[in-house]
């Protein structure tokens, strides 16, 4: 039995101090194989006497199940380490801050289209947005604009053919909500896009920008009015000590009409080259819709009454941020899109 017990203490002590799955699957080739000490123990029986053979064989078979037994608890304890080494390898700090991608800058352009829409819809307006391409009809026509006036001239506008055009205003959008909306009171809308006109580029001049017009019908609406939703326009565009004041203008398709001024917000009104010494920058055109526009809509004038405003988007962001030329809008120079960066 001298031989069992030696092999024994031997196999036990190698398996205890096996560190990886592979030293331990070298073990059990080693002592368990075909070639192994045990198989080799059981071959050397047929040399024992006869009846020393059952208690060697049993003994043989102990040993075996033993070391058995321990490479599979040993086997169980290593594949339990190399896991938690794993996971400890790839855990993932969960206290250290995210990566940021990187987002692009809205463009001035949109932030002012995006203020004046919340604006607007803050006082309960819809915001309707329609085609750059438009029928001479609610271009001019439904706007009091005749054949003979001079907005209709090529120099000014852009005809594809001789009934559409590309928009030089977005008065045809406003046009086309009154029509669908008749008789039905009241109407409080805004209308986005881009427009576009036969004129030279330069710094305050481009041939397409964009604009915002404003249309309220209803019962009794008056200049007053107006004033009181311009007034609070420019405030929220430009300050809490904004004040605007009207002048007398002309459009078509409002009377009495006026364009509308702020006071200047590099002086304040107390005239500075900015405003070329006047304290006043002009903002915008509007007036009390025309009872033309309204008749052609299918709305008495008698019963009804309302305003309309345009604001230019351009304008309107080059005296907010401050830029001298329309030009920059349009160039794609990634150092002016920069200035504007996200905040969200």
């Amino acid at each position: 039995m001298e031989p069992i017990e030696t092999l024994q203490q031997e196999a036990q002590a190698k398996i205890q101090s096996a560190a990886s799955l592979s030293e331990l699957n070298e073990l059990r080739v080693l002592y368990l194989g075909k070639k192994g000490p045990v198989q080799e123990l059981m071959k050397g029986m047929k040399d024992l006497p006869k009846e020393e053979k059952p208690i060697f064989g049993q003994k043989v078979n102990q040993l075996k199940q033993l070391l058995s037994s321990m490479i599979e608890d040993k086997k169980v304890e290593l594949e339990k380490k190399e896991m938690e080494a794993k996971i400890e390898n790839e855990k993932i700090d969960i206290t250290l801050p995210g990566r940021s991608p990187v987002l692009g800058n809205a463009h001035p352009l949109n932030l002012v289209k995006q203020e004046l829409e919340d604006l607007f819809i803050g006082l309960g307006y819809q915001v309707i947005e329609g085609n750059d391409i438009v029928d001479d009809l609610y271009c001019f026509e439904r706007a009091n604009i005749p054949k003979d006036h001079p907005a209709r001239d090529m120099q000014d506008s852009l005809y594809i053919d001789q009934n559409t055009l590309l928009g030089t205003h977005t008065t045809a959008i406003q046009m086309m909500v009154l029509e669908k909306s008749a008789p039905n009171l009241p109407i409080k809308v805004v209308c986005p896009g881009k427009v576009y006109r036969r004129d030279d580029d330069d710094a305050t001049h481009s041939h397409q920008f964009m604009q915002m017009e404003g249309l309220v019908i209803g019962e009794k609406v008056t200049l007053s009015d107006l004033k009181g939703t311009l007034e609070f326009m420019a405030k929220k565009l430009f300050g809490q000590d904004r004040q605007i004041r009207f002048r007398p203008s002309y459009f078509p398709f409002t009377e009495p009409s006026v364009e509308v001024d702020v006071t200047c917000h590099i002086c304040n009104g107390k005239g500075c080259p900015t405003c070329k010494g006047t304290g006043w920058i002009e903002i915008l055109g509007a007036g009390e819709v025309h009872p033309n526009v309204l008749k052609m809509a299918g709305y008495d004038p008698e019963k009804c009454s309302g305003f309309a405003f345009g604001v230019g988007i351009e304008r309107v962001a080059m005296l907010k941020y401050g830029i001298d030329d329309i030009r920059h809008f349009y160039t794609n120079d990634k150092r002016f899109s920069e200035t504007f960066k996200r905040f969200d």
